[in-house]
């Protein structure tokens, strides 16, 4: 059954519900009614050691239309469900007009999958979404991501005891059973590996000094006065290295200014490396301080008092943990030998200057299961797998 309701809020944005097996399927609209959808993990999680809940601010930010610019290019729906009236699951169904325009698949896709314990509930939002999808003509429907591949990326699978470093996800371990329970078959895996801050092991330092030995190379790090100019030579590095990664697709102008407005103010320059080569910057390697450590006990909320700990812990005290998120050498200098060690010089680099600033833990994340060269160079810096997190696909 399919009813249109007009009560309170739902009045002003028409809100769609579906009732099926007890199961009630409310649809939101993104940045008006998101209050329930932002309530959910909140329920799931409770009494989850390992979850952080993410600011509230930066996730109405995240889920209105006037702040992220994703909505500019993607159609986005938000889904709850409710079971005797308690909510009890969530789900978002969207489809990135930019991903059509490169891959041309007719592949939508899902996110913000958080749930109970329950496959009933599982089977109707991953329902809804796919109704959503199949009236829009996709054919396909993967997930979750929440919402690009410049985002959160997949459901986790393995190493739930540890919590989730800045821009990861987090989730109970029956979710992927549930998924898998209701059709849901693996695309791909990516990794997080997870390393203590210590001596360079033998390889990671041979790299770095045979790089550091040659006269047209130089290791810097950004530059706090043309930080905005930098960190878009990053992004441009980022999108030359990774644009034949699975599923990558390009920032548009917009999501390119909203990256750098936010990195600029999370950033730490010790932790932004950049190699140039005869003065043409060439490859990059940027850690983030670990957000979730310095807000894992706000519950979410900046007021009145979050602010100021935030504030603190993060330019104060310093995260004790980075996450290096973004690593990528210019097609241009990938295939010349001589350079072959410049991305384990990079990653050396960072440590070292990490270990100067504190820094006792890292994760690196994320990297394609079949990625074999990066994991390699990885494993070279003596780094251990610890959590895998897992993109879905179905027929719809």
């Amino acid at each position: 059954v399919i009813l249109l309701l007009s009560c309170g809020p739902c009045a002003r944005v028409a809100a769609q519900e579906s009732l099926v097996m007890g199961i009630e399927i409310r649809r939101h609209e993104p940045g008006k009614d998101i209050h329930d959808f932002m309530r959910v993990p909140h329920l799931v999680f409770a009494g989850d050691r390992a979850w952080i809940p993410p600011l509230d601010l930066m996730m109405k930010e995240q889920l209105s239309p006037g702040k992220n610019a994703f909505f500019a290019h993607a159609d986005v729906a938000l889904f709850t469900a409710r079971r005797d009236g308690k909510l009890v699951g969530r789900i978002s169904a969207h489809i990135d007009r930019e991903h059509q325009k490169r891959y041309q698949d007719s592949v939508g896709f899902f996110g913000y999958f958080d749930t109970v314990d329950d496959v009933e509930v599982a089977r109707a939002l991953l329902e809804a979404a796919r109704t959503w999808l199949r009236a829009r003509g996709m054919q396909r429907m993967r997930g979750p991501l929440s919402f690009s591949m410049n985002e959160e990326v997949g459901l986790l699978v393995d190493g739930f005891d540890d919590p989730p470093m800045v821009l990861m996800g987090h989730a109970k371990p029956y979710q992927g059973q549930l998924a898998e329970a209701c059709g849901l078959a693996k695309a791909k895996d990516v990794y997080a590996w997870r390393y203590r801050v210590a001596d360079l092991p033998p390889r990671a330092r041979k790299a770095w000094d045979e790089i550091r030995a040659m006269p047209e190379v130089k290791l810097r790090v950004a530059s706090r006065a043309q930080l905005e100019t930098e960190l878009k030579q990053v992004l441009e590095i980022q999108d030359d290295a990774w644009r034949d990664n699975w599923g990558h697709v390009s920032f548009t102008p917009a999501e390119l200014k909203a990256v750098v407005d936010a990195l600029k103010l999370l950033i730490e320059p010790e932790l932004a490396i950049l190699a140039e080569i005869d003065g043409r910057t060439a490859g990059m390697a940027i850690a983030l301080p670990n957000l979730n450590e310095a807000i894992s006990d706000l519950r979410g909320k900046l007021f009145p008092l979050g602010w100021a700990k935030l504030l603190y812990r993060l330019k104060v005290r310093r995260p004790k943990s980075a996450r290096l998120c973004l690593l990528g050498i210019r097609k241009e200098y990938r295939g010349i030998k001589r350079y072959a060690g410049l991305s384990l010089a990079l990653v050396a680099e960072i440590q070292m200057r990490g270990r100067k600033i504190g820094v006792e833990s890292g994760e690196l994340s994320w990297t394609l299961e079949d990625n074999a060269p990066v994991n390699l160079l990885i494993r070279s810096m003596r780094a251990e797998l610890y959590k895998k997190y897992r993109v879905y696909e179905a027929s719809i």
